[in-house]
């Protein structure tokens, strides 16, 4: 990793630098409080790494649309007529106003600005303008490709999953995902027909803390005992209060899951990627009940049952593909991470179909996503009062340094990437070598391939 930049002179008075602030095995506060050092990551990280969009199945058919930020861009998602998915900045080229609304719907044949009535192909080339010839004999040139709807740099996607990057340089999409792009192979290949689509809405919540707050969460199973023990106590007294003998429902399971001892987390394995991606094995034992038996049969009718078995036997919680989306390749969902300033992050929760299953596995996506997801879950909860927690002790004087040397040291090399055990701070380390990289310094932790 380079090492350039290292000095950020925000202000004369007062310059970054980013260098003593990261280090192999702690960061300093100022990294989740600063927001100078945030704008520096809008510009660096956003604007370099590739940052997932949408899934092309929330625009099925020409002149589909769905809207999302890039960074701080507002882009547009769009297919065009000859199926092709585009992404393109939303922003008329003639007074800059929005081309469609926030959310997602149908443009029809052609996207029209409803300021002026300026009309553009699906693929955002110009196609026509009111009082052509007002232009005549004047320096703006509408054959210029500068009058037709920006496209961001790069647009690339994998198994239906459409990222974007406002850079022209860097890894090809593939290469930027190595490791984790068998999590997303998984999330399509336990589809029955081989492929997802986006299904039942969407769930958006503003936490009240640093974007990078919540990514570290994702892979600390030391967390999950102590921050959801009022969740899964009451998962398991629900249960015992059953009559003996009685399974535990798949409301109980999902939720008194996080009881599990530590000892139980520390078996786990967490494996950490280059670019700071990331995924930790998954918690829960295969269920028997009837809806998930039905679903089997399925993928075991569309695939054989050797297959099939090789395909569930990927048993991953969550994926981190850093620094933009969290793929749960069992529950068929994933969350979007969108930061918004220093101390505000939106995260969008997406759950998807699985092609040719029964809809009675749908129904179970979107309960896991309701349970433990939602804003009005018994678990999502915790974990926005922990985040909130740190955030707020973050902005005091009882210290300048955040702790990550749990099990430094002791990581396993892999291709591409790193693995250790699940009591280990190794995630939090990987992004952070990431996110230095991205800043123009180099933290001193291992970041490349091992051979």
């Amino acid at each position: 990793m380079n090492s350039v930049i290292p000095i950020i002179p925000m202000a004369a008075t007062n310059p970054i630098d980013i260098q003593s602030l990261v280090q192999p095995d702690r960061v300093h506060k100022r990294v989740y409080t600063d927001p100078a050092i945030f704008e520096l990551e809008m510009d660096r990280v956003f604007g370099q790494a590739w940052i997932y969009i949408g899934h092309e199945s929330q625009v099925p058919k020409p002149g589909d649309y769905f809207t999302t930020r890039l960074g701080r861009e507002p882009v547009v998602m769009v297919r065009h007529t000859d199926g092709q998915v585009h992404v393109m900045f939303n922003r008329c080229p003639h007074k800059g106003a929005k081309l469609v609304p926030d959310g997602s719907g149908s443009a029809g044949k052609f996207l029209r600005c409803l300021y002026h009535g300026w009309t553009f192909k699906c693929d955002g080339s110009l196609l026509s303008v009111p009082l052509r010839s007002g232009y005549e004999c004047t320096a703006l040139d509408l054959k210029d490709p500068q009058y037709g709807v920006r496209k961001v740099a790069r647009v690339a996607s994998h198994r239906g999953f459409v990222f974007a990057s406002l850079s022209e340089d860097g890894p090809e999409l593939k290469e930027f995902l190595g490791g984790v792009a068998t999590s997303l192979d998984n999330f399509c290949d336990r589809a029955p027909e081989g492929e997802v689509e986006v299904a039942g809405g969407v769930q958006r919540v503003i936490q009240r803390n640093n974007w990078k707050i919540f990514f570290e969460n994702l892979h600390d199973t030391i967390h999950a005992v102590a921050t959801h023990e009022s969740s899964w106590r009451a998962a398991k007294e629900e249960h015992e209060a059953m009559p003996a003998g009685t399974p535990k429902p798949f409301e109980v399971v999902i939720v008194d899951g996080n009881g599990e001892p530590l000892e139980f987390w520390e078996k786990l394995e967490l494996k950490g990627y280059d670019h700071g991606h990331g995924f930790m094995e998954g918690i829960f034992v295969p269920p028997t009940d009837p809806v998930s038996l039905a679903y089997v049969a399925s993928l075991e009718a569309a695939k054989g049952a050797e297959q099939a078995d090789a395909i569930l036997r990927v048993n991953r919680h969550n994926t981190i593909v850093y620094p933009s989306c969290s793929p749960h390749t069992s529950f068929q969902q994933i969350r979007v991470i969108r930061p918004l300033s220093v101390d505000r992050t939106l995260v969008e929760i997406f759950s998807f179909r699985l092609k040719g299953a029964p809809e009675a596995t749908f129904q179970r996506t979107l309960k896991y996503t309701n349970i433990v997801n939602s804003p009005s879950s018994n678990v999502m909860p915790d974990d926005l009062e922990a985040y909130n927690r740190v955030q707020e002790g973050l902005g005091s004087d009882g210290g300048d340094w955040v702790s990550m040397h749990r099990a430094a040291g002791r990581d396993q090399p892999l291709p591409g990437g790193r693995a250790s055990n699940g009591n280990s701070e190794m995630p939090s380390r990987n992004m952070f070598a990431a996110w230095a990289g991205y800043m123009g310094v180099d933290t001193g932790a291992q970041t490349g391939s091992a051979e």
